[in-house]
């Protein structure tokens, strides 16, 4: 909790988005689980796993934001290495499941589209953290991809996260790091939005800056000029 306030999240926003915590554990869920029905469930779901006959948590250590569809259902999770370790990965998502499809999935979508019907225009993030700091300082036509990459496949798949979000508006920002990975994944999301019919435009930041740094940092009016 004391992190999250310290990257600037309100108590308000951290249980709008029911952002928790992973604990240091490694059988948590598998503990919690009453019968084997719901083992095989947790497992279905990716938050277990089974190497070689031992089952543990996949999430531990992390700070854990749950990701919705798009009537704010829970379908999967992910999660951020917290505290940072160099032998995991900074951000671990649940896997392709029955429920959960990467390239079907916007983070924050159930919360952001009736606001981008009503502004006629959505604004698409990278993480997690730029998504729920862009909705608390009242940005709340904003949607993350959450880790998942926007491919070329996506434009031809009515129910890709960037076709679900063309028939809301075509206008779209994309406002990802200004780092080159950032900058990447920004030209081939701006690539499959045009495919789409969409009118894509580029906010363009600071090398090593991200949206929530921005907003928090230079305050809502200059995130508006950008």
């Amino acid at each position: 909790l004391e992190y999250l306030n310290k990257r600037g999240l309100t108590k308000e926003t951290i249980e709008n988005f029911r952002i928790g915590y992973a604990p240091d554990e490694w059988r948590t869920i598998e503990s919690s689980c009453k019968n084997q029905e719901e083992k095989s469930f947790a497992n279905r779901a990716g938050l277990i796993k089974q190497t070689e006959g031992k089952v543990y948590d996949r999430f531990r250590k992390r700070i854990m934001f749950p990701l919705t569809d798009s009537s704010g259902r829970v379908i999967g999770f992910s999660g951020r290495s917290f505290p940072e370790d160099e032998n995991s990965s900074k951000y671990l998502n649940s896997p392709e499941t029955e429920v959960f499809q990467k390239s079907k999935t916007l983070f924050g979508f159930d919360k952001a589209k009736i606001h981008i019907r009503k502004n006629n225009f959505a604004i698409l993030v990278e993480g997690q953290m730029d998504l729920v700091i862009s909705h608390q300082y009242g940005f709340r036509n904003t949607v993350a991809s959450s880790g998942t990459a926007v491919s070329e496949d996506s434009a031809s798949d009515p129910f890709s996260n960037l076709s679900v979000l063309s028939r809301l508006t075509p206008n779209l920002f994309l406002a990802f790091d200004g780092d080159s990975a950032g900058q990447k994944a920004m030209d081939r999301a701006a690539l499959v939005a045009l495919s789409l019919g969409m009118n894509p435009k580029v906010v363009v930041l600071p090398e090593g800056i991200d949206p929530a740094d921005y907003i928090k940092d230079q305050g809502v009016d200059a995130w508006k000029d950008r």
